[in-house]
């Protein structure tokens, strides 16, 4: 029984995908008599975590119930009053968590403030499961760096363009409606500049959800790697960054006249001032040791910025520097079942690569789904020591 109300509740935490981030994903369930007399989950960042919107739908008292929650209950205060003190003065006897929140400002210290309340509390119920759907969170909270899912979709051959460099559409519709909602849940979308200039992309979200009556639709955060700050005026994410919030991250040594090989001091205060007139974030990404953008000091201050996750739907020589700076931590792979040939057709992972097999990345947790006539396969990425 215990499993079967936790199940309920990972299923309730998995609705505020894409609206609660920063925050974790959290269900909760509160039981009395073997009947489900309360029900809740976070919703949206900001509003009644996972426990209080439980305690908000309650059909009868809660005195003397149980509750199954998939994340250790907070005891401090922040946008929301603690729930612990609410599980305490709504009389709830037992309990159940699936993870233990590794927020320095949580950790263990809502077990305690509910034992010390005469409540039990019972750990590890469904643990990796719960643990699962919060992998985001636990990588923000832990590193202050925003988690990385690189994203490509290629031929059995693995292209994922012709040697023309066309490339609409090596997947199906179905295949990329999927990644449409991959670009709703996570809070940022990156790409590199060659990209923008190829594609010119809006890099937007076609996908809503409905929650009680109310239709969300949420685009994802824009990110361009831009060293020399090429990205045309008149580009679609330009044009659009009054609506949609745009990053722009390049490489610029401030302090000399001639700040790269394409553009001088004052070429770049004066294309700085015209894209933030168009409300475009700049970041300088500068290094003195590489001649492109930091891209571990960019993680660093999107990180800063609430960005807790990242699409990254970088051509192969963007996707090649991310894994080479050991930045990326998940990889989907959209396969389609076709073959495009070609010596020099762009492969997604491009840049020098490893020098002998024992170098590889490894991947593990291997998942595969099938998506009409395409496969779609789920890595973790082995974090390098």
């Amino acid at each position: 029984m215990d499993e079967k109300y936790m199940l309920r509740a990972i299923e309730l935490a998995l609705k505020g995908k894409g609206a609660v981030n920063p925050n974790p994903l959290v269900g909760a369930v509160i039981v009395k008599d073997n009947r489900i007399i309360g029900e809740g989950y976070h919703r949206k960042y900001g509003e009644l975590h996972a426990e209080r919107d439980a305690f908000k739908n309650l059909t009868e008292s809660a005195e003397g119930a149980d509750m199954y929650v998939t994340l250790e209950p907070c005891s401090h205060h922040g946008k929301q009053p603690p729930c612990t003190e609410a599980i305490v003065s709504h009389g709830i006897k037992n309990v159940y968590v699936g993870s233990f929140d590794p927020n320095p400002l949580v950790s263990g210290k809502g077990f305690k403030f509910l034992r010390d309340h005469g409540v039990n509390a019972y750990t590890d119920i469904l643990k990796d499961k719960c643990d699962e759907i919060n992998k985001v969170f636990f990588h923000y909270i832990t590193t202050k760096t925003p988690y990385v899912v690189m994203k490509y979709a290629m031929t059995m051959d693995g292209k994922i363009a012709c040697h023309t460099g066309e490339s609409k559409w090596v997947t199906s519709e179905t295949a990329r409606n999927n990644v449409q909602l991959l670009r709703s849940e996570l809070t940022g979308i990156m790409v590199g500049i060659n990209t923008v200039l190829k594609d010119n992309p809006r890099l937007t979200s076609r996908i809503a959800k409905e929650d009680e009556g109310k239709v969300i639709h949420r685009d994802p955060v824009r990110i361009v790697c831009d060293t020399n700050l090429r990205i045309p005026l008149d580009s679609e994410l330009v044009n659009t960054a009054k609506d949609i919030k745009t990053i722009v991250a390049y490489a610029a040594n401030e302090n000399s006249d001639k700040v790269s090989d394409t553009i001088s001091g004052t070429e770049l205060s004066e294309k700085i001032k015209l894209l933030e007139e168009k409300n475009v974030i700049l970041i300088n990404c500068f290094n003195p040791k590489s001649s492109r953008v930091d891209l571990k000091l960019l993680m660093s201050k999107l990180g800063e910025m609430g960005i807790d996750s990242i699409l990254l739907e970088g051509g192969g020589t963007l996707n090649y520097e991310m894994l080479k700076a050991n930045l990326v931590s998940h990889v989907k792979a959209y396969i389609a079942p076709k073959m495009f040939g070609g010596a020099t057709s762009p492969s997604p992972v491009m840049g020098e690569g490893v020098k002998t097999p024992d170098e590889a990345y490894i991947l593990t947790n291997k998942k595969i789904s099938l998506l009409g006539d395409d496969i779609l396969i789920d890595y973790d990425i082995k974090k390098c020591d």
